[in-house]
């Protein structure tokens, strides 16, 4: 909150990516929060626009030069053959949903599925970035329209628990982030990279 737009941009980015944040939908929030306290809509929406967009792009080409390995990876065997198959059969619809709707859909995995699955970078651009502006310049509308009332309504009631809140979201990020750099490390151990022979079994083989 203090940060502003750069805050923004930066849990943006990070909303849009495989880390999982600890509340669904935090960008929404922290945007509508930001323009409701008469922050800058143009401005908090470009922000939010902008992170989305670097954080989308950067875990679509996760998905692209990962393939098969990257979904299996970061995307829950409950869900994979299903995002595989809607992506096989609406590449477009795929991408756009999932940026436009709010949570509970989920978004990283059809990210890196479109990724995975061949789905140009110039059509995924499009399309996400286009689902983007229109979410979050319809949540900046909504929040110059109606939030201001709700933020002076409940203020000062959330005032007094705005620190225990604070801590909570950073612990939940912190344990979220440990969570994803232990999940790459385990699959990094089950699928060692083989090793090269030595030159002389090399030669061996070479004379066999």
């Amino acid at each position: 909150m203090h940060l502003g737009p750069l805050g923004l941009f930066l849990v943006s980015i990070v909303d849009a990516s495989v880390v999982p944040l600890p509340i669904p939908g935090t960008t929404d929030l922290l945007l509508l929060w930001m323009v409701a306290r008469s922050g800058n809509p143009w401005l908090l929406a470009l922000s939010a626009i902008g992170g989305s967009l670097v954080g989308g792009y950067t875990t679509w080409q996760i998905g692209q030069k990962g393939g098969e390995a990257a979904l299996q990876r970061w995307v829950s065997p409950r869900l994979l053959d299903r995002i595989v198959a809607w992506v096989k059969k609406h590449p477009v619809l795929s991408v756009f949903l999932p940026a436009v709707l709010p949570p509970p859909i989920p978004l990283s995995p059809f990210i890196l599925a479109s990724g995975a699955l061949g789905v140009s970078r110039n059509r995924f651009l499009l399309v996400f970035g286009s689902a983007r502006v229109m979410r979050y310049s319809l949540i900046a509308w909504f929040a110059v329209s109606y939030g201001r009332r709700a933020v002076r309504l409940w203020s000062e009631k959330l005032a007094q628990w705005s620190a225990p809140l604070l801590w909570t979201f950073i612990t939940l990020l912190a344990a979220a982030i440990g969570f994803s750099i232990w999940q790459f490390l385990r699959h990094r151990k089950s699928n060692p990279s083989p090793e090269p022979k030595d030159d002389r079994a090399l030669h061996a083989a070479r004379a066999d």
